[in-house]
């Protein structure tokens, strides 16, 4: 786990707020009739009005390379998801948002699943209770505490509403690169995984299926889908290890990041 210092702290701070002001504009764009393919054109235009680069396009694992700006993932796809002029809103979908931008250097991460109008109200409880994990995982993000207890919190909150949290994809540390140590599970014990450190960054990000927990790969090999065709959401936010608790990074700019003590 790595102890950022007060300069990086507040390059991460700054490219985490770049990442929530694009993930705001972009959510309040969704609507029925809106395909994927023009979302993510809207997300690349704001990331480049903020001075900053997108961290997924052109990311790379192993010879496949992602074509997208951000991360566009619709009813059940899970993560990964490729905005497509072919897929158009409609009333009732639900769509997980995923920036993750770079900035001076620096990397901001976080995701909203947004409903697209009016939908089913077990859908919505899905959506409220996947948000109400992130910030119980938030909470438990404290000094002194192991990764597992953010893990075992995420997953208490939502196998009590009868959901299921998917085991193929984590949190995970962040700061010049994407993707860094420590990975934080969303199921797990209280006492596993490495202790929490004072002025380490990471990403909590619970994934949640309504059905069963298995995910598959579409053809694209970067979309993750529910094995089973159920709805699936994604909340995810950028948070500090403080001395007096987690803070949240992932807040638009002229926003105060929200202190959780």
């Amino acid at each position: 786990m790595i102890v950022r210092n007060e300069q990086q702290m507040e390059a991460i701070r700054e490219a985490a707020q770049v990442a929530a002001t694009v993930l705001d504009r972009m959510c309040m764009l969704v609507a029925p009739g809106l395909n994927t393919y023009d979302l993510d054109q809207s997300g690349r235009r704001f990331i480049e009005e903020l001075g900053a680069e997108s961290a997924c396009y052109k990311y790379q694992v192993g010879s496949r390379i992602y074509p997208a700006y951000t991360c566009l993932s619709v009813n059940d796809e899970v993560v990964h998801g490729i905005g497509s002029i072919d897929r158009v809103l409609r009333e009732g979908d639900v769509i997980s948002v995923d920036v993750c931008t770079r900035y001076n250097g620096y990397i901001g991460d976080n995701c909203r699943t947004v409903a697209v109008g009016t939908v089913d109200p077990e859908v919505q409880w899905l959506l409220d209770i996947t948000e109400e994990s992130l910030y119980e995982g938030i909470k438990a993000a404290r000094l002194g505490n192991r990764v597992g207890k953010i893990s075992s919190s995420v997953q208490r909150v939502v196998e009590n509403a009868g959901f299921s949290v998917i085991r193929d994809f984590v949190g995970h540390g962040v700061g010049k690169s994407l993707h860094e140590e420590p990975q934080i599970p969303n199921f797990g014990k209280p006492g596993n995984g490495p202790k929490l450190r004072e002025n380490s960054v990471v990403c909590i990000e619970p994934m949640v299926n309504m059905g069963k927990y298995g995910v598959k790969m579409a053809d694209d090999g970067w979309t993750a889908l529910s094995a089973d065709g159920s709805v699936s959401a994604h909340f995810e936010h950028t948070v500090i290890i403080n001395r007096d608790g987690p803070e949240i990074l992932s807040v638009p700019i002229g926003k105060e990041a929200l202190a959780l003590v």
